[in-house]
């Protein structure tokens, strides 16, 4: 999912603390000096720009500075293994997403385990995707899709932001369910990806709602489905897969925030309250909710629990598309 700083800003989501009340300021101890967030991924994408976001709020929030450093690369390897080396003091912070779950079965010979050398400590947000195809192709819905790429196997292709993304997931996941083989395209970015489908170079990708909907509205890009359980409120007008055809169907993508293992409990659990803090905000509910995402608060534990629980579900998916690990 891919935003703006500056239509967060107009949303909302800007760069003050909205008035959030300095409740961990007054305690002692950490943070003396300032908290760096790692961000694994490239910059302008979701992980970046609520990277930011948080950053900004918790700095208000703790009277000391958040800082972002972005450090994407080898599927958010590179970003995540500095952050599981990092001294366990409550200093080196990682934003993270459903990637890193599904990496966790893509990548086997990744240098580090999610659950064993990082601690839960937030959940952020999450949002779903849409459906398009290029506006040369002639599908009007899925079911034209399905039906245009049965008549041709494999001679359709999909677009993503790179192997392991929630985009790629979501593109292989329908295309299991449907029964219907196209070819995985995967770019650096959603920024090429999407521009790769806007000029009919790639017929097809899952890509993040208010990033396509202005391209939908313009008629560069065609929906087809939404992702989630129910229609979208920015895309009421654009079915759901699961209503078009495949039943059961659902993808999304979230973030979250993770820190070494061994940070000290006290730390988490400052740390913790303080996201949720953000989370609550009645402005940060209402641009979340313009923008296309709502916030996820839950606790500690059950953060931990849902890890876990998408590790497993992330499994399945990559077992059902027959991708490969790498």
């Amino acid at each position: 999912m891919k935003l703006t700083r500056r239509g967060l800003a107009g949303a909302g989501l800007g760069l003050m603390a909205a008035g959030l009340p300095p409740v961990a300021r007054a305690q002692g101890g950490w943070p003396s000096r300032t908290v760096r967030i790692v961000v694994p991924f490239g910059a302008g994408g979701s992980a970046d720009i609520y990277g930011r976001l948080l950053a900004e709020r918790l700095s208000e929030a703790m009277g000391q500075a958040f800082v972002i450093e972005n450090r994407p690369g080898a599927g958010a390897v590179i970003g995540t293994d500095a952050v599981a080396k990092a001294e366990p003091d409550g200093y080196t912070l990682l934003v993270m997403s459903n990637t890193h779950t599904a990496n966790e079965t893509l990548l086997p010979n990744r240098p580090y385990r999610l659950m064993r050398d990082l601690e839960p400590v937030a959940a952020i947000n999450i949002a779903h995707h849409v459906l398009v195809v290029s506006a040369a192709l002639p599908a009007k819905n899925v079911r034209e899709l399905i039906a245009l790429a049965k008549a041709k196997p494999g001679g359709l292709d999909f677009a993503s932001s790179g192997p392991g993304t929630p985009y790629h997931i979501a593109g292989a996941v329908f295309c299991a369910m449907a029964g219907i083989e196209v070819q995985h395209v995967p770019f650096r970015g959603s920024g090429e990806a999407r521009n790769a489908v806007l000029g009919n170079q790639v017929p097809m990708m899952f890509d993040a709602i208010p990033t396509m909907r202005p391209l939908i509205e313009s008629g560069g890009v065609r929906a087809l489905a939404t992702t989630g359980p129910q229609r979208d409120p920015l895309l009421p007008d654009v079915p759901t897969v699961a209503e078009s055809g495949l039943p059961g169907y659902e993808a999304s993508i979230w973030l979250g925030l993770m820190a070494p293992k061994g940070t000290p409990r006290p730390v988490v659990e400052k740390l913790h309250a303080a996201v949720n803090q953000v989370l609550r905000s009645p402005d940060t509910v209402k641009a979340m909710a313009q923008q296309g995402s709502q916030p996820m608060p839950m606790g500690v534990g059950e953060f931990g629990a849902f890890l876990e629980k998408d590790i497993a579900t992330q499994r399945e998916y990559i077992t059902l598309a027959k991708i490969q690990p790498q």
